[in-house]
């Protein structure tokens, strides 16, 4: 059963397999490959039959596992693979994997991509779905974005609203999106366009201020209503002063200690920006605040800066934390080792600009 949100599904239910053979196609699913769809008991029976469906027309073997659990953004790092017997196994031995809830921050994942096998998310629903697709483009300037962050050691993003963060980068990976997993042991999400990564131990510095519109799409999908302004040294957050988004935060982020004296709820998490053009900022109010509804778009809607907080295990650190909290903050100015690429929240740098894709 799927809660109604405020604008019914417009797309045709019919187009589901054709969308779904042209994102399996994206991840270059061949004939004779095994697909391996890993489901939930809150999965959409429609995404397993056009995965089926779209299987079949591109040659591909392909067969459901479902597991008995439900994990969410709230609840990552279940390791919904491997705990039972053989599962693990038969994770590694398919050429591609079709998840239908998070698998980040779980060691199965690593496990299968470091086998080589590709894993593609999907977690969104069907309307986002068809508008999200990666369009012509993505793919590469998402690459281009990658090679810049990654050649990048300082990193300063400034708002109007009073932000003015400094950070430094090089110990953890650059990791990046562009919305489909084809390339061996890639990970990638059916809406995706984003780069992101963690800062230096101890390097982030300075005010973060969160400004109504800005969206708060970890652990709730609202959008901020009342200024929170953070204190950040040392890379941990210190303070969180405003009126209920920063009450929200505050509690949240205590709710989540495992002990009194746990900070790394509150540490500085992954950094990034969006570059997908076809996400778009105001989806939340179009469509609704039903987690499913903004799972990929409000993290990706090209100029945002994705700013997060808690577990750093997805780039390779030591935080564990489920004190996780995303987001995507419009109107910031992003400068890599002094060079402007977002300027008010609009991508300067011509090799990040995407055209839109118009879905009619």
């Amino acid at each position: 059963m799927h809660v109604a949100s405020i604008r019914p599904q417009e797309m045709n239910p019919a187009k589901m397999a054709s969308l779904f053979e042209r994102q399996f196609k994206l991840s270059n699913v061949k004939k004779g490959e095994t697909i391996c769809c890993v489901s939930d008991l809150t999965t959409r029976r429609e995404y397993i039959q056009a995965s089926f469906a779209a299987a079949d027309t591109l040659g591909a073997d392909v067969y459901e596992m479902c597991v008995n659990s439900i994990p969410g953004w709230t609840k990552v790092g279940v390791p919904t693979i491997g705990q039972c017997k053989g599962t693990l196994e038969a994770a590694k031995a398919a050429d591609i994997i079709v998840i239908f809830h998070v698998p980040l921050f779980t060691s199965w994942l690593k496990d299968v991509r470091d086998n080589g096998t590709r894993v593609l998310m999907i977690i969104d629903a069907p309307d986002d779905l068809e508008q999200l697709i990666a369009p012509p483009g993505l793919k590469e300037a998402c690459q281009y974005a990658d090679a810049l962050y990654s050649k990048t050691k300082s990193v300063r993003v400034t708002s109007a609203a009073g932000t003015d963060l400094t950070f430094t980068r090089g110990e953890y990976p650059v990791m990046t999106q562009w919305g489909f997993a084809d390339e061996p042991g890639r990970f990638d999400h059916w809406g995706g366009g984003h780069i992101h990564t963690f800062p230096d131990e101890g390097s982030a510095n300075g005010t973060v201020v969160f400004a109504p519109g800005d969206i708060i799409i970890l652990p709730f999908c609202r959008y901020v209503v009342d200024e929170v302004r953070l204190e950040i040294k040392d890379g941990f957050i210190r303070k969180i002063e405003g009126g209920l988004d920063a009450k929200l935060m505050q509690d949240w982020l205590d709710d989540n200690k495992d002990s009194p004296d746990d900070m790394d709820p509150f540490a500085v998490s992954h950094l990034g920006w969006g570059l997908n053009p076809q996400a778009l900022w105001y989806g939340l109010a179009l469509n609704g605040d039903q987690p499913e509804r903004s799972r990929a778009a409000a993290r990706t809607f090209p100029g945002n800066f994705l700013f997060s907080t808690g577990p750093n295990t997805q780039g390779g650190g030591n935080r564990r934390t489920r004190g996780h909290y995303d987001v995507p903050m419009r109107d910031c100015t992003i400068s890599l080792d002094n060079k402007v690429i977002i300027e008010n929240g609009k991508i300067v740098d011509p090799k990040m600009i995407v055209e839109r894709v118009k879905i009619v």
